[in-house]
């Protein structure tokens, strides 16, 4: 398959990668210190040719990027202020970027779609980073499907992301956008800043020293970092994406906190970046 990508002479050579905490789709329209955060990142980072989003709110069965002109913007949330509903993330598609994975990833097939979009996991973010929706975008899923609904095992997953290094050298800006600690049976709705939990603290201590110790396979195997885990990680869609970041981690590549804290009492909302 042809590269059909144009280059962008903003671009600076290998790209960066991140992950976003997200949180909770009101932080589309706050003013906080973790979305001042977002628009200071947007504009320190070299500018993408092209975002490719790994979202914690499209699971799937096999893999999928999707790789239409304009993707919709998608409203996967319930019960919010309807201000939330009227606004948009109109950024054009990246079908010729998206092709790229195909490529790169040759242990599994990687599906088209053009049907899914752009969820809340990138636009509620992309809308601080780059509020002009002036460059294109992506998104690619999580498989789910090891065991019925369960996902496969976490070191399937960074294999996987391994394989998209090449990526970065073409200008596309990857995002694993979820969340280290997410438990939305024990989260206050009320209260986006509520007292956070201590074992919601602990666990994102423990797994910010393995971060910065390059232990991923600490991280890989979280459920043996102490009683907490299963509070912070009752499920994996939102721990996934950052599999997905750490695997492209270079051997001298450094790592850094964009921001970091909590919200709603039950939410990590760390942000890194890799390079």
């Amino acid at each position: 398959m042809a590269d059909k990508t144009k280059k962008n002479p903003d671009a600076a050579g290998k790209m960066p990668v991140l992950f976003i905490g997200h949180g909770s789709p009101v932080n589309i329209i706050l003013k906080n210190d973790f979305t001042r955060a977002l628009a200071k990142l947007g504009r320190e980072l070299p500018k993408p040719e092209a975002i490719m989003v790994i979202s914690a709110h499209w699971l799937t069965r096999g893999t999928y990027v999707t790789c239409m002109e304009r993707p919709r913007t998608i409203y996967d949330f319930y019960g919010f202020p309807q201000e939330l509903y009227k606004i948009g993330y109109p950024s054009p598609g990246a079908p010729g970027q998206a092709g790229l994975v195909k490529e790169y990833i040759k242990k599994v097939p990687i599906e088209c779609n053009t049907d899914w979009g752009l969820d809340h996991a990138s636009w509620a973010i992309l809308k601080h980073m780059y509020p002009e929706a002036d460059i294109p975008v992506f998104e690619m899923s999580l498989d789910y499907s090891f065991n019925e609904w369960d996902p496969k095992p976490l070191q399937y997953h960074y294999e996987l992301a391994s394989g998209l290094a090449g990526l970065r050298e073409k200008g596309i800006l990857i995002i694993g956008s979820g969340n280290v600690v997410h438990n939305l049976g024990l989260i206050d709705f009320r209260d986006i800043n509520a007292k956070t939990y201590d074992w919601a603290v602990e666990f994102d201590e423990k797994l910010k020293f393995n971060l910065l110790h390059k232990n991923h396979r600490e991280l890989i195997n979280y459920k043996d970092m102490g009683e907490e885990a299963s509070l912070a990680v009752p499920t994996l869609d939102h721990y996934l994406p950052m599999i997905y970041t750490i695997a492209l981690q270079g051997k001298n590549e450094p790592l850094t906190f964009v921001y970091e804290g909590f919200q709603n009492a039950s939410i990590s909302m760390r942000c890194f970046r890799i390079g």
